[in-house]
């Protein structure tokens, strides 16, 4: 069966947005729950975690939620090679899991998503459009579409998505930077959103069956959907935004 489960963690709210993308672009998608049996669980292609509030961020962002049993079946779906994506608070709990970015084959945990900070001071909660590039585009299978030339605008909703490491990651994974509107390196706000660590804003792990990303491209599959005072090229080139080629590139991947 080649369906995709986005998966519903208590506390989850972009659940209906990412569907939508799916089934925009011709995926078939279902919504499972976090509790489903391990059976149905393992009949999808390809999973996705969306973005929200998972158990309302108790201890830190994705730390509970990674935690739960469908954790431990989705470390097996990874060992099959499926394609696994983490948006926002997904993001998080691929971090807490150790699928992302798996530098050892311990499932150690090697990265963390800490609150938004600014020039030392803590930042709290951000929602704006930012710009993001991808570099080594060819190391996972959701950024093969893209070039390492590209400008690509993208919304962000979070208040902890700065991206810190033990390791700082190496050309074995597919990275996601923030960069200015004309394609220089982010290094404060409000480029850089959150005050990540080398600007990173997405990885893969070494495979590239799995991506971890903060910024949400479920809210920018449709060209309708970027703000015209971004004034990018991206609104004026056709219906679609520049997020639909990663919702297509994943539909065109399980089906083979």
């Amino acid at each position: 069966m080649s369906k995709i489960a986005v998966i519903q963690f208590p506390g989850s709210n972009c659940i209906k947005e990412t569907i939508a993308a799916l089934h925009y672009v011709g995926a078939e998608a279902d919504v499972i729950r976090w509790n489903c049996d391990s059976e149905i669980f393992h009949s999808y292609a390809a999973y996705i975690l969306p973005g929200g509030f998972s158990y309302q961020d108790r201890v830190r962002a994705g730390a509970i939620s990674a935690k739960l049993p469908i954790m431990s079946e989705l470390i097996k779906a990874n060992e099959d090679g499926k394609a696994i994506l983490g948006i926002c608070n997904g993001c998080q709990i691929l971090a807490e899991s150790g699928l992302v970015p798996d530098y050892t084959d311990e499932q150690a945990l090697d990265m963390a998503l800490a609150p938004n900070t600014a020039k030392g001071s803590m930042m709290g909660f951000v929602c704006d459009w930012v710009h993001v590039s991808v570099e080594s585009p060819e190391k996972s299978l959701f950024t093969t579409c893209f070039s390492t030339d590209d400008i690509i605008p993208i919304p962000i909703n979070h208040g902890e998505g700065r991206f810190v490491f033990s390791i700082l990651p190496n050309g074995n994974h597919a990275k996601m930077r923030y960069i200015t509107s004309k394609g220089d390196a982010a290094h404060t706000f409000p480029e850089n959103p959150n005050g990540s660590t080398d600007a990173i804003a997405g990885l893969s792990n070494k495979k590239g069956n799995v991506f971890a990303m903060m910024p949400h491209p479920e809210r920018a599959y449709l060209s309708q959907q970027v703000p015209r005072s971004l004034n990018t090229p991206w609104k004026e080139n056709s219906v679609f935004g520049p997020w639909y080629p990663l919702f297509k590139s994943l539909k065109e991947h399980i089906e083979g």
